[in-house]
């Protein structure tokens, strides 16, 4: 069907329009953040500030050791994230390309371990992490994704069912062990899924604020959202510092979803057929 060059404007604009409303909270704080402090309280509200200041980013920065926060929320967010690649990629091919005894009664275990909220398990996690002496460590925040988390693997074992069988079994007379079939074969398949897994990891661990609370006690292991609500306590009338800072900590995963959102959609697609 042909759609017309006003039906296209009329989208288009409407998009534009809800594009500007979610864009705009973040323009604003932008705008606060290079502002006087005059300006900021200055009422009416101006939008567009007599000098651009942006060394109050500069400042806000190194009003605490923000580079060591940011260091350590990389860390964690980069194991994490490997971790959850390798365990959950091992682990949703085996449910998804293996028949084995009990698999689906244990898939569905599995899955039932999605219901437990994790206020339920906060305070026996926390006895075994003191058990282990890895309190005020950032060892909890990481080695957990090591094991995998069952919505990932579920999104990549929708994925893989998808695939026909005779893949691996022309790999297999062809001489192929099982690690070279899901290293060489499956993996690169798995390209987009594994994607998507990445960056919703990536969000949900860089924006993490309950777990660095109830482990970190030391701020040398702070990650920036600890550090940005120990600042925001010290600056909590300080409008200026504080959108800067924020804006920082939203800039990662913002690149991160922006350069990855090819494979997000082909990952979803795949994953939902």
């Amino acid at each position: 069907m042909k759609i017309s060059k006003r039906h296209k404007i009329l989208v288009y604009s409407v998009l534009v329009i809800f594009s500007l409303y979610f864009i705009f909270p973040f323009l604003w704080a932008l705008i606060t953040a290079i502002k006087s402090e005059p300006e900021v309280f200055s009422y009416p509200p101006k939008f567009i500030p007599d000098e651009l200041l942006f060394s109050n980013f500069v400042d806000a920065w190194n009003s605490q050791p923000f580079g060591t926060y940011f260091k350590n929320s990389v860390i964690v967010t980069v194991l994490t994230t490997i971790g959850q690649l390798i365990s959950c990629s091992l682990v949703a091919y085996g449910f998804a390309r293996y028949d084995f005894k009990y698999k689906n009664f244990l898939f569905v275990l599995l899955l039932s371990t999605m219901m437990i909220p994790w206020d339920v398990t906060m305070i026996p996690l926390y006895m075994q992490f003191n058990m282990l002496g890895w309190i005020n460590t950032l060892k909890p925040l990481i080695v957990p994704a090591f094991f995998g988390s069952a919505y990932y693997i579920f999104l990549l074992r929708q994925f893989l069912m998808n695939i026909p069988k005779d893949l691996e079994n022309a790999a297999r007379i062809d001489g192929a062990n099982e690690f070279q079939i899901f290293y060489k074969i499956f993996l690169p398949i798995m390209k987009a899924p594994l994607t998507l897994v990445a960056v919703l990891n990536i969000i949900l661990v860089w924006n993490d604020y309950l777990g660095p609370l109830i482990y970190l006690q030391d701020k040398a292991k702070y990650t920036m959202t600890l550090g940005l609500a120990s600042f925001q306590g010290v600056h909590e009338l300080q409008i200026i510092p504080i959108m800067a800072i924020t804006l920082v900590m939203v800039i990662p995963p913002v690149l991160v979803f922006v350069f990855a959102q090819k494979y997000i959609v082909e990952g979803i697609s795949g994953s939902i057929k």
